[in-house]
């Protein structure tokens, strides 16, 4: 039996592009580079998923190719692999066993955006742990699977923020949360970022994971949330929008300290200026 295999290039739209698979009938989604990839049996409408997660991501370009009938639970875990990040390790769920709990980040991403394999969570994990230390407290905008949040709670941090606007994604968080046993430190909430920060500043670390454009829009409330002297870990960011991000820095007081470069991808840790 012939399936059809879909894949969406969505540069920097990797989550919108995943919500809209799933919501379109994915069963499971796993990352390649700057694209997504899945399978549907033969009697999918595959027109109609294409339309509906362009509608989600206008500039996603969508290939199809036949491939033979997948079981779709074994085929997406063996793409997924422990990645060692520095001191930490994020490990899908079937994969962390003997590892140290206290240094492993265990997540089954479930529908929600965030796994080790995807450059942009790990260029955002290693510039984590050199500003996320014991006691601080931070705020994960856009925190999909909570991944980030939970490095943070990992790290050392005594409360950690976890925001996200995808309903869908917040019980995939809360489950990684109470997977990892950090429940009391990671508080995960649905909501607009912007209406958020406000609440809970002053933090002493933002760290999100979001395309540039939502970046750039979040600056100014990430700049009023943050303590004097705090960080902010932006990934997210295409190479190619390396100028774009550093013009939108400068104009919103801000001040570049550390830079990640993986594969096309450009992570940063920003302080006020």
């Amino acid at each position: 039996m012939t399936w059809t295999s879909l894949r969406v290039h969505a540069p920097g739209r990797l989550a919108d592009a995943s919500t809209a698979m799933f919501a379109a009938g994915a069963q499971g989604v796993h990352e390649d580079g700057a694209s997504l990839v899945t399978h549907f049996p033969p009697e999918t409408d595959i027109a109609a998923v294409i339309r509906q997660v362009q509608a989600a991501v206008p500039d996603a370009v969508c290939e199809t190719s036949a491939t033979e009938a997948i079981d779709w639970s074994v085929h997406w875990r063996d793409k997924l692999h422990a990645q060692q990040v520095g001191r930490l390790t994020i490990a899908p769920t079937w994969q962390a066993d003997g590892l140290d709990p206290a240094t492993t980040v265990v997540i089954d991403p479930g529908m929600a955006f965030g796994t080790g394999d995807h450059p942009t969570t790990r260029g955002a994990t290693r510039l984590m742990q050199e500003v996320v230390h014991p006691g601080l407290v931070v705020a994960d905008l856009g925190a999909g699977s909570a991944v980030l949040s939970i490095a943070a709670a990992k790290l050392g941090a005594s409360r950690v923020f976890a925001v996200e606007y995808d309903a869908d994604a917040i019980s995939n968080a809360e489950e990684n949360v109470e997977r990892n046993a950090v429940e009391g430190i990671v508080h995960v909430f649905e909501g607009d970022a912007t209406v958020f920060l406000p609440l809970v500043a002053p933090v002493d670390v933002v760290v999100a994971n979001i395309i540039s454009s939502v970046l750039v829009e979040l600056l100014p409330a990430m700049h009023a949330a943050l303590r004097p002297g705090g960080h902010a870990v932006l990934a997210g960011i295409l190479l190619e929008e390396k100028e774009f991000m550093l013009e939108a820095l400068h104009s919103d007081g801000w001040r570049l300290e550390r830079e990640d470069v993986e594969d096309v991808w450009w992570s940063i840790t920003i302080a006020k200026a």
